[in-house]
């Protein structure tokens, strides 16, 4: 399998992929390891492993973010950060490891129930299964991996066939950190149904995904039995700026928020309603800012937009741009291919309520802006898709803020901040048809522990 450059088509590498027979030996292994009960490593082992682990991508920093940029098209700057805060993630999940515990269970309190004690203790639930997307390939990798690692769950993971090179060496770092092999595999695929296969077998008692709305929910269905299963997807995150807001203060976030990654991000800024008394102005602005935004090679420092992942993705993203214009938006920026794989960044006035950029997720260089008179219109517009997830109101008026904060359909909302805000400590969970289960690396590791309960009679 070749692993190619989205911005121009270079071969990074040349992967041999899995078969069903090398999946189920990898299966197999896993199964075994977490058979064998007295292997468990013990906490303290998992803490060693997890901080080596963290220092051994510390040492490779640079490379990781440049590898990053290469196969995702991430901007270096932001392949950077991406970095860091992969590094975060296992520092994180060192430290939870020592918060993993149970509780006890009140008895006495009925004649039934005296003379015993009771507790709960904290048990890895069983084999991970973690399919990933291609936006955030090293970070998706260590929130999906690493809380396996600190909870004793062996794990397979299956990155994204656009970028499996971070993931390769990043459990390549996991071995060398002290991690036994059977405990963290990697499966390398591009037959679907392979995958699902894996996926969907008995064995496996939690699967991680994180990628498309369609495909998760037709994983989720297909899972057997007792299988935890966690799905995040994706979003068309709305942004409500209040007449009350500061221009100054949220041109500059919004412009990251919605084209940080080339809008590849689930939590991506896409529909900004704009009161009535501030839209001309903040049209203008904000087309500025975006017509300023420097688009070229990711590994550039100076690149702020690079690449989309895949050619018929500029081709979809262009097809919904024109497509709206048709049905009377206005294109204030961009709006047209740079290349093959690269689309301008694009804001869009007014396109219609039913066009595809207001009702799908664009997951491209696209935002676009609605006006509206009465804040409650804004809300009722930003909570009539089937799909939640974050949301941001710009307001320098605290009852309002709250307000809409509280009527908004989302599982976060951030209050001067755009849409993409996220650290790794943090909840983050899409609602309705944007997933199921919360992600963020403390409650992944609840997530993947079960607890047992222990009666003791005196």
């Amino acid at each position: 399998m070749l692993v190619t450059q989205p911005y121009d088509g270079a071969t990074i590498a040349d992967l041999a992929l899995d078969t069903a027979a090398t999946i189920e030996s990898k299966l197999q292994a896993a199964v075994a390891a977490f058979a064998d009960r007295g292997g468990w490593l013990p906490a303290y082992k998992r803490i060693e492993i997890l901080k080596r682990l963290a220092r051994l991508v510390e040492l490779e920093q640079s490379e990781f973010a440049l590898l990053i940029a290469r196969e995702g098209g991430k901007p270096l700057a932001d392949a950077k950060v991406e970095v860091t805060r992969a590094i975060n993630g296992i520092e994180i999940a060192a430290g939870e490891i020592e918060r993993l515990a149970g509780d006890e269970i009140p008895m006495g309190v009925t004649t039934a129930s005296s003379g015993r004690f009771a507790f709960t203790t904290k048990e890895p639930i069983g084999p991970v299964v973690a399919i990933s997307a291609f936006n955030h390939p090293l970070n998706l990798i260590v929130h999906q991996v690493v809380p396996a690692i600190a909870t004793g769950c062996p794990v397979v993971v299956k990155p994204a066939a656009t970028t499996p090179l971070s993931c390769l060496r990043f459990v390549e770092l996991v071995h060398e950190a002290g991690l036994p092999q059977s405990w963290c595999q990697t499966v390398v695929v591009e037959d679907n149904a392979l995958a699902e296969s894996l996926a969907t077998d008995p064995r496996v008692a939690f699967v991680s995904f994180i990628g498309s709305a369609k495909m998760g929910w037709h994983l989720r269905s297909k899972l057997a039995p007792g299988t935890r299963v966690s799905l995040e997807h994706g979003g068309a995150a709305p942004v409500i700026v209040d007449r009350s807001a500061d221009l100054d203060a949220l041109i500059a976030p919004l412009a990251k928020g919605g084209y940080y990654h080339a809008g590849q991000v689930c939590v991506s800024v896409q529909r900004i309603y704009v009161h009535r008394d501030l839209k001309e102005e903040f049209v203008a602005r904000f087309t500025d800012r975006v017509r300023a935004l420097k688009v070229g090679d990711p590994t550039h420092p100076e690149t702020e937009v690079g690449p989309l992942i895949l050619p018929r993705e500029v081709d979809r993203v262009d097809r919904w741009v024109h497509e709206a214009v048709g049905g009377g938006a206005k294109i204030t920026a961009g709006g047209e291919r740079v290349s093959d794989s690269v689309y301008q960044p694009t804001v869009m006035v007014e396109p219609s309520a039913s066009s595809a950029l207001s009702t799908q997720e664009i997951f491209g260089p696209v935002t676009c802006v609605y006006g509206f008179t009465e804040i409650t219109e804004a809300i009722a517009r930003a909570n009539s898709l089937p799909f939640a997830f974050q949301a941001a109101v710009f307001c320098r008026d605290i009852q309002i803020a709250l307000s809409a904060a509280r009527l908004l359909d989302a599982s976060a909302v951030m209050l001067n901040d755009h849409t993409a805000f996220r650290t790794d400590w943090m909840p983050f969970a899409g609602r309705r048809q944007s997933g199921y289960g919360i992600g963020g690396i403390p409650y992944t590791m609840r997530d993947m522990m079960q607890d047992k309960m222990i009666v003791m009679k005196f």
